[in-house]
């Protein structure tokens, strides 16, 4: 029966991301949704921004605290550890729909692009964002990342693996496809409000500061990523070996 339980955990739990999933997209890419990221102004912009700030600082936290191995090694005395992941991914979900329910928007144009081309050309990076970050899951076992593989194997008894280190396609490029498809999410809009911008300067902050916990937790977990971390870029494609920009300055070797 526990087996069962876990299970279906597991799946309830993938359906609340796979919607968070879905809604974020019309969030941040101002579609269907009311409430959106860029929105007209409720609130007061003081007000609004320590709103935003605390919300983002609610996922950030838990992200952050929930990933890392000691917490893990601390929560598995509660959960049992086959549900473990699917408990992360729920508590990210739920941290997102926070966000999502109580985002306030500011109102302040930062930037606006009115010609077509323009347009078209940040949506198709808005859009390939989105799809960079899916095709990264699977590259590296979408199921197993989001708790499914784990509820699975408990389900039929057999025990857990873990994921061997391996580079396929896109993480031969660069280390971190994933924030790369964040990246683009965070920034390719055609209309960038004041709200917006606070939101894509946090989160690619926070992107930064956990990549370097997160390779430092890959470093200590697998021996051959210290050298696949010098050989490949973080971030940038085909930036090792060359003279460093200043945006690869300032991410120096993350």
């Amino acid at each position: 029966m526990k087996r069962v339980l876990v299970l279906l955990y597991g799946v309830s739990c993938y359906a609340v991301f796979f919607a968070t999933f879905l809604y974020a997209i019309a969030f941040l890419g101002n579609f269907i949704v009311g409430n959106s990221i860029d929105a007209a102004p409720a609130i007061g912009v003081g007000q609004a921004i320590a709103v935003n700030i605390a919300l983002l600082a609610v996922f950030a936290l838990q992200h952050s605290i929930m990933a890392r191995p000691a917490f893990k090694r601390w929560w598995t005395r509660f959960v049992p550890p086959a549900a473990e992941r699917s408990t992360y991914v729920l508590f990210s979900s739920l941290a997102l729909i926070l966000l999502f329910w109580l985002w306030q928007p500011i109102g302040a144009v930062v930037w606006q692009v009115d010609r077509t081309a323009g347009q078209v050309l940040l949506y198709a990076g808005y859009a390939s964002g989105w799809i960079l970050l899916l095709t990264a899951t699977f590259l590296i076992n979408h199921f197993d990342l989001f708790g499914l593989r784990q509820a699975w194997l408990y389900f039929r008894g057999r025990p857990y693996t873990e994921i061997a280190f391996r580079t396929p396609s896109l993480y031969k490029i660069v280390r971190h496809p994933l924030y790369v498809g964040w990246l683009l999410i965070f920034w390719c809009t055609p209309t960038m409000t004041a709200a917006h911008l606070l939101f894509a300067l946090m989160t690619t902050a926070y992107i930064l500061i956990g990549m370097r916990l997160e390779e430092r937790d890959l470093t200590r977990a697998f021996p051959e990523y210290e050298s696949y971390r010098r050989k490949v870029p973080a971030l940038i494609p085909f930036t090792k070996g060359r003279r460093a920009n200043p945006l690869a300055d300032g991410v120096r070797q993350l």
